[in-house]
């Protein structure tokens, strides 16, 4: 079983690396060009599409444009799955361009090149079922768990509302303290040092995901505006003890 990886971005060459750690034989395609990765064979786009098993790691923004540009390329009976933080939008996408005939699963591997940095078992992997043979499925939920990820069985609705009052409301959040331009000081309590944490990872991440996650995602604009009327409750709330 060929597996290809397209998209070879931070999380993608990240992804693809994981997958050749598990012995299988991965191969790994992008638009720019990319230093090697252990244990990845780098091919041409019509290669890429020509494996069993495909993996797009693309931004989500970039998605429906990537799937459209491939989608003749890709033969029947070809499982193809997305990697995107948000899902009801991709899962969407697929079944809008991809023919019955072509399998796919949404995904949502729920860690990158910073979390997983130690190794990934343990972490979460989001699994949405789409157009795909239950035996299919399973297969690959039992190589995720043979990996030691936990895999989380859900809607790509139930992902998104979720989603968005966990990574959405971090990436929010650690943006927003970004602006602040906080430094490290002596008088860090551990508190301080988590907000600071938060801020790093968020912002290792590329801008593009952070406007994707907001943008693509249904429930991401109610966490905002829950998040800002909290906000100005406990500022009313100081305001009061001030009069």
């Amino acid at each position: 079983m060929r597996i290809g990886v397209y998209g070879l971005g931070r999380f993608g060459s990240f992804w693809a690396r994981q997958l050749s750690m598990q012995r299988l034989d991965v191969y790994g395609y992008s638009l720019h060009q990319k230093p090697p990765i252990e244990g990845v064979t780098m091919v041409d786009e019509q290669t890429l599409l020509s494996c069993d098993v495909i993996f797009f790691c693309v931004a989500i923004s970039s998605f429906s444009e990537v799937i459209e540009r491939v989608k003749d390329g890709i033969r029947p009976g070809t499982l193809v799955m997305d990697t995107c933080s948000v899902k009801t939008y991709p899962a969407e996408v697929m079944d809008k361009k991809f023919s019955k005939a072509i399998y796919t699963i949404a995904t949502h591997p729920m860690f990158g090149p910073d979390s997983g940095k130690d190794g990934i078992k343990g972490l979460p992997m989001v699994v949405c079922p789409l157009s795909c043979p239950v035996i299919v499925v399973n297969e690959w939920v039992s190589l995720f768990e043979k990996w030691g990820l936990d895999v989380i069985r859900m809607t790509c609705d139930e992902h998104d509302r979720e989603a968005a009052w966990s990574q959405g409301i971090t990436h929010f959040v650690g943006r927003t303290l970004d602006e602040l331009n906080l430094k490290d000081t002596r008088l860090a309590t551990t508190g301080y040092k988590l907000l600071m944490s938060i801020v790093e990872q968020t912002c290792n991440d590329p801008i593009q995901l952070f406007y994707d996650l907001q943008r693509y995602n249904p429930y991401a604009k109610q966490m905002r505006m829950s998040l800002k009327g909290a906000l100005d409750v406990v500022m009313q709330e100081l305001k009061d003890q001030e009069s």
